[in-house]
């Protein structure tokens, strides 16, 4: 490694060829010289001494130029000075399974609803003598009515904890389930829809970030994808009840079916109250260091040092608040650089989910088999487990592999496996004889590719991309985006499907999947293995924002003279006063500068 690599945390873009960033604090830096060290240890004596370095826990310490503030590099660890040395070494307590999987539960009532609406849709239709509108309206308005749910969620998520957003989510989605069940006519069903949507949307988006929240950065890609095998678990679930009632009358299949759904979040109410411990993050950033530090001992494993933990956690939220200065929602509607590249990332990948097509396929699975041939109720159901399975066996499989190959690998393979899929889907509605079977075949490997990266990638990536000062109102946002095109794309397809035929439809969703990934190879960053207080840094790296680089100086100089005074002699004290005023100056000032980059941005 030379010594004149530079990147944003130096003050220098990694595409702009030694020009500096300038901010309105100050003007541009000078160009670096070849000899500049930028303190990155290369093993070969490149940056400082080895053991120099080595006494420093591994982490490379950049050389400051004179005139303008640094930025510690990112890294995959635990911690900043971690340096991924103990990813190897980390493993999962039994703790952290166990709270994982209590929030991972609450996504079967979305997947119970979309398996039991496959299976119960055309029920309905013919019960209450629902027009195909009416049934597209019902179907979509799910997400209509989560795009609510997670814009509201994040009030009570910020305010009184992740916990109590796992009970309002419940809550809801019981309500609306017995509602449904019990529906005498349209307004009534869509009555009780609303209270389910409210539920899911609730629950889409404290799920992940729960998780995230709870593990560690070396496993969290595979236990944030848990939400997603629950939510297919839910699917499956909602298939059986349909095999189960499907020799019961048309009338009351669906009802019971419905009824069903109360089990679940009955579950989830228990275990956010008696089993689930609040997210240490949350407690951090209520002052609550103490509650934080109980919950990651449990997280960590025994004589793991937490408090570091701890602090880099406060440290996180206090350099975000610095870079933005933000009050409300400006920071999501006025974002500097490296947060908009965040939301950029986060909610893109959301959007991109729901645009690849798997809701309005899965909801509207019997209609397609259907018109495939297959009529047979009985056969329907059982196709509809079968695919349930293949789709829940792979996602589990999947989700080991998040934190092994990386995101971006799994994301390009899925999506290229779901164009072909799809294109296979669409020859089958060109011609006749053995139609049926590759139908139920490129259905099964439409699903198999989804559930290998767009499925459980698309929730994590949001999960650990966006900041802790702005992870819950961002991850709301991205459930809004997401849920909103599920809602378009469920309430346009049989419309959209018979207007430019079910062949022409599959087509365009396959060129749909290939546009997405085409944006993924030239958005999407690495993110494995990265602490989630990194993610400020990292993406001010990406995209050279100054207010992040000015927030950790304003920081450093605030704890530089916190350790001062503890150090200092007594006589000494009024000297060092005098230095933490002008800190403090300093501080406002920075402050002022970061917000007006956030504006202007």
């Amino acid at each position: 490694m030379t010594g004149n690599i530079n990147t944003a945390a130096d003050g220098y873009s990694r595409t702009d060829q030694h020009i500096p960033i300038a901010t309105s604090a100050q003007p541009p830096a000078p160009p670096l010289e070849s000899e500049y060290n930028d303190g990155r240890f290369d093993g070969n004596g490149a940056g400082g001494d080895a053991s120099d370095t080595a006494s420093q826990t591994s982490l490379g310490r950049h050389l400051p130029h004179p005139d303008r503030p640094t930025l510690e590099k990112t890294h995959e660890g635990e911690h900043r000075y971690d340096h991924g040395d103990l990813i190897t070494d980390m493993n999962i307590t039994r703790a952290t399974k166990l709270y994982a999987f209590c929030a991972a539960l609450n996504s079967c009532n979305l997947g119970y609803d979309i398996g039991v609406n496959t299976g119960a849709g055309k029920l309905v239709q013919d019960s209450l003598n629902l027009s195909n509108f009416q049934l597209e309206m019902f179907m979509g308005s799910l997400n209509l009515f989560a795009m609510v749910g997670a814009l509201s969620s994040n009030w009570i998520s910020d305010k009184l904890g992740r916990r109590w957003a796992f009970r309002v989510a419940a809550i809801g989605f019981i309500f609306g389930m017995v509602v449904q069940s019990g529906a005498g006519g349209y307004g009534s069903l869509m009555f009780g829809r609303a209270f389910v949507g409210l539920g899911v949307g609730f629950g889409l988006a404290v799920d992940p970030v729960y998780i995230s929240e709870i593990s560690q950065a070396a496993h969290r890609g595979q236990l944030v994808t848990w939400s997603e095998i629950a939510t297919n678990v839910g699917i499956c679930l909602g298939f059986v009840s349909g095999l189960v009632f499907s020799s019961v009358d048309e009338n009351i299949a669906w009802r019971l079916m419905f009824s069903m759904g109360v089990i679940m979040p009955c579950f989830v109410i228990y275990l956010a109250t008696t089993v689930m411990p609040e997210s240490p993050r949350w407690l951090v950033s209520k002052g609550r260091e103490a509650e934080a530090q109980e919950v990651l001992k449990k997280v960590y494993p025994d004589g793991y040092d937490v408090g570091v933990i701890v602090s880099e956690i406060h440290d996180g939220i206090e350099k975000e608040a610095i870079a933005e200065h933000a009050i409300g929602w400006n920071v999501i509607f006025f974002p500097t650089p490296a947060f908009k590249r965040m939301l950029l990332v986060g909610v893109g990948t959301a959007v991109a989910q729901q645009a690849a097509g798997v809701d309005c396929i899965g909801y509207f699975l019997v209609y397609i088999l259907d018109e495939s041939g297959i009529k047979s109720r009985n056969a329907q159901m059982w196709i509809l487990i079968v695919l349930g399975l293949i789709k829940l066996v792979v996602i589990v499989l999947a989700g080991h592999l998040f934190d092994r190959k990386g995101r971006r690998p799994l994301f390009f393979v899925s999506l290229l496996g779901m164009s072909v899929a799809l294109f296979l889907v669409s020859f089958s509605f060109m011609g006749d004889g053995s139609r049926k079977v590759l139908s139920v075949f490129g259905l099964a490997l439409y699903l198999s590719f989804f559930s290998v990266g767009m499925g459980p990638g698309a929730w994590l990536i949001p999960s650990e991309v966006f900041s802790t000062m702005i992870r819950a109102k961002a991850m709301s946002v991205a459930t809004f985006m997401n849920r909103a095109t599920a809602t378009i794309m469920t309430s346009t397809f049989l419309t959209v499907a018979n207007a430019m035929s079910w062949s022409g439809f599959f087509i365009l969703l396959a060129i749909v999947c290939l546009l997405i990934l085409a944006w993924m190879y030239v958005y999407l960053p690495e993110t494995k293995g990265r602490p989630l207080e990194d993610m400020s840094q990292f993406f001010a790296e990406i995209t050279g924002d100054r207010s992040i680089v000015e927030a950790e100086e304003a920081l450093r100089r605030k704890d530089a003279a916190s350790m001062a005074s503890t150090l200092v002699p007594e006589m000494e004290l009024n000297s060092l006063q005098s230095q933490t005023n002008t800190s403090k100056k300093d501080y406002a000032q920075i402050v002022s500068e970061a917000n007006v980059v956030g504006i202007m941005a």
